[in-house]
């Protein structure tokens, strides 16, 4: 269980508050996410028009093309000098927004931090092409990695994980890899502010209007775009429904103000509840998406998920 103290406002820094105030006051004069077509917001991200700024692209990088049940599907990938396995990235978005290549920098600190091969899926989007295509690209994309990593790059630890969306596909990832090729490789999930339950938990019901990055209107947007409301609680779909057997080490990260909190602790706990080794971490006052933010908590985040990576492609199992 998490300590309570973790969820109360005084524990949330001076460093991390005046930053989400910041943060808050940004986005109240920006258009609202769900206001804005998609291809408008992906477009001002691309042109480095949008609060993000500009796009920083790695030297590091280099793309390759598989064949996909849609078309070919691009890999982002970061080859160190001497891997130590395969960490299969797939980054968030809310399944609409979002490119392999805006991760470049956070991929390339994996890469070299963890002595990882990380490979990014620029998995197609809705609404232009709803579910399941999404889950399909990275299965398939996950199936070249399990057949390819020796040949490839030398190596056969794998791990995977993801943020926000890319958390919701690294976790279907690992089921259907489970259900339908029999192969539970993986040697652990970095799970990072995951949805796991898109008919929407407590907390995303609950949190209303505020906006600090993510709120109940917006993630309502995003499953508009992505999928029926009659297939939300499809475990395929919404994995805290699924059985969650046989899955490997995972580390949940979470921010306290991230309407996606009850999506972690509930998938965290029916994670270990399946027998599986889970790893929870709450960050104090930490927004959706805080990783990224110039703060030290993000810095803490990102050192823990590090050394998470590394253990699960260097350990002995």
């Amino acid at each position: 269980m998490p300590d309570p103290r973790l969820f109360t406002p005084e524990a949330i820094d001076a460093e991390t508050s005046e930053f989400n105030s910041q943060l808050e006051a940004l986005l109240a004069e920006a258009p609202a996410t769900d206001t804005v077509p998609p291809e408008q917001t992906r477009r001002a991200r691309e042109e480095g028009t949008s609060m993000s700024g500009p796009v920083v692209l790695s030297d590091m990088a280099q793309e390759g093309e598989i064949e996909g049940p849609g078309g070919p599907i691009t890999l982002r990938m970061f080859v160190p000098e001497t891997p130590q396995g395969i960490y299969l990235h797939i980054h968030g978005g809310g399944w609409v927004l979002g490119r392999a290549h805006l991760q470049d920098p956070r991929n390339e600190e994996i890469a070299h931090t963890c002595s990882a091969v990380v490979i990014s899926v620029d998995y197609r989007l809705a609404p232009e092409h709803p579910y399941p295509a999404a889950l399909d690209d990275c299965e398939v994309a996950a199936l070249w990695v399990v057949r390819n990593a020796m040949s490839e790059f030398g190596v056969d630890k794998l791990a995977i994980g993801g943020e926000s969306a890319g958390g919701h596909l690294a976790a279907t990832t690992l089921l259907r890899m489970r259900d339908k090729h029999d192969f539970t490789g993986f040697s652990g999930a970095n799970l990072v502010y995951g949805v796991y339950d898109l008919s929407m938990t407590p907390s995303q019901r609950n949190w209303g209007d505020r906006l600090l990055v993510l709120n109940t209107p917006i993630m309502d947007w995003f499953y508009d775009h992505f999928v029926p409301a009659k297939l939300r609680r499809d475990p395929d779909v919404s994995p805290l429904y699924a059985d969650l057997s046989d899955m490997p080490p995972a580390l949940f990260t979470i921010g306290t103000l991230d309407p996606l909190l009850d999506d972690t602790l509930f998938m965290h706990t029916r994670w270990a509840a399946a027998g599986n080794e889970a790893e929870l971490a709450v960050y104090p006052g930490g927004p959706h998406g805080f990783d990224g933010h110039p703060t030290q908590l993000a810095q803490s985040a990102r050192q823990r998920m590090n050394d998470a990576i590394t253990t699960y492609l260097t350990s002995a199992n």
